[in-house]
């Protein structure tokens, strides 16, 4: 192998000298980049170490494969560049171990003898670049960067894929005294890192409640959003936290978990009441660690996230009722506020329909429908179980059948227009759902999707509504 200096490498430009920077040493923190290096040659190691730790967070060193395994299992690591051939294990087949073990880590490798079979080993493995010895110190550099601009591109790829489309949803529209307070309160607490509780019935806006602290944060990670009451209580662990390799059936290969996807960023996490009670003290864990273990795993990640809770459930009660655990609600609930329905917001309404009418035309290049005197007045009588996401439908219900907002409301039964004050708030959501219910044929995942609610809750409903005998 060829040696380098310990302190400088050849370049363009002369020789380029690295000075390490004060507290190198140490143990990684949340949000960090981490680097291992792992060379045979003590001038390699040295002199990469200093090169790194100008732009990386962590960097740790190894001269084989068993000191590399060793710290791995002790840290997670962002990217590792290792030497092919190494004293004992080659870097192939130490690599070929870490993939099999369900390690999901870059790698650059590098070597003074290079050959085919080498080079397609190395591929085969997922390698990011192949380096070949002596090289330049921009090189390395250009290669480090590249391979971590590429994972951070899978990442946020992934995060796109599973964001919901919010082009046409409302931000806070309205001026209502409810809606300037909430704006103020998030405003206020967004730059804290403190977790937030979010309160309030379905179709609030919570979810656009918690984008907002995410982009009034000024956190650069991404925002990424989970509904803890449609995953299957088995998979939900998997998808928060990630699996190794061989961890379940089907598990045929490592892969990240959203906390990791939203590092750096905000993980919002709507529907916690729905999450399953033994879930939720691994989830205590990782709030109060920052750190999340891989089913299947013995490894540890440390993660920088943000975590945003959203309930249509009072927490309080549900802790009461046995049914949340009391330390997590504790956690959770460091800052917290109630969105406002509707109904306590009629002065929005106007506004909100003109914000509707404006955005649903112009991006369904539809023409805009005129909201009489009528129209306006029903709209405003009416209770809005639904909410702000209901009006929504309502708007883009009457540009596709092109009738008027107020013939365009679905209030669920045989419900006649005049029904009048005698229909209670219970009655009207009660018809809804059940309307939607039979729409779909009795298909409870569907009806849930339709209604924007979660199925659980859906189940909840349905089981009281068939103990007092009423369905």
């Amino acid at each position: 192998m060829s040696s380098l200096p310990v302190d400088r490498m050849s370049s363009p430009h002369g020789e380029v000298e690295f000075e390490p920077r004060e507290g190198e040493e140490g143990i990684v923190q949340p949000g960090m980049t981490s680097v291992l290096v792992v060379d045979d040659e003590p001038g390699i190691r040295h002199f990469l170490r200093k090169a790194l730790a100008k732009r990386f967070g962590l960097v740790e060193v190894a001269e084989d494969a068993q000191e590399a395994e060793t710290l791995r299992q002790r840290c997670h690591f962002d990217l590792i560049i290792a030497d092919i051939r190494l004293p004992g294990l080659s870097g192939v087949e130490w690599m070929e171990q870490v993939r099999a073990d369900g390690g999901d880590v870059a790698v650059i490798f590098m070597t003074a003898h290079a050959d085919l079979d080498t080079a397609i080993a190395a591929l085969r493995l997922g390698a990011a670049d192949f380096l070949l010895k002596p090289f330049r110190t921009e090189q390395m550099l250009a290669s480090v960067e590249r391979c971590l601009g590429d994972r951070r591109m899978r990442r946020e790829n992934y995060v796109l894929r599973r964001e919901v489309d919010i082009q046409h949803e409302s931000g806070f529209v309205g001026d209502s005294e409810a809606m300037r307070s909430i704006c103020e309160v998030l405003k206020r607490v967004a730059p804290m890192n403190s977790t937030v509780l979010i309160e309030g019935e379905s179709g609030t806006g919570k979810e656009l409640a918690a984008r907002a602290v995410h982009r009034w944060s000024g956190r650069e990670g991404p925002f990424v959003a989970v509904n803890c009451g449609a995953l299957a209580p088995e998979l939900l662990e998997s998808e928060l936290f990630g699996h190794a390799k061989g961890a379940f059936t089907g598990a045929q290969q490592a892969r990240d978990g959203l906390f990791s996807y939203a590092s750096g960023g905000t993980l919002f996490l709507d529907e916690i009441g729905e999450m399953p009670l033994a879930m939720q003290p691994r989830l205590l864990r990782v709030i109060e660690d920052r750190c999340v273990r891989p089913v299947g795993s013995n490894r540890e990640i440390p993660v920088d996230v943000r975590i945003v809770a959203a309930t249509n459930r009072r927490l309080a009660d549900e802790v009461s009722g046995g049914r949340f655990r009391e330390d997590l609600f504790f956690r959770l609930n460091v800052l917290s506020l109630r969105l406002p329905s509707l109904r306590e917001r009629q002065g929005d309404i106007p506004t909100l329909i003109r914000h509707f009418v404006e955005s649903l035309s112009r991006d369904m290049g539809m023409a805009p429908p005129e909201v009489g005197e009528a129209d306006m007045l029903r709209l405003l009588d009416y209770d809005w179980p639904g909410n702000v996401r209901e009006l929504r439908n309502v708007i883009e219900r009457c540009l596709l059948l092109g009738s008027p907002p107020g013939q365009c409301l679905v209030t669920g039964g045989d419900m006649p227009d005049d029904a009048g004050e005698d229909v209670t708030l219970e009655a009207v959501e009660k018809r809804h759902i059940l309307k939607i219910l039979g729409l779909e044929k009795g298909n409870k995942s569907a009806a849930a999707r339709r209604l924007g609610i979660a199925r659980k809750t859906l189940e909840r409903k349905l089981k009281e509504w068939q103990a007092t005998g009423s369905v």
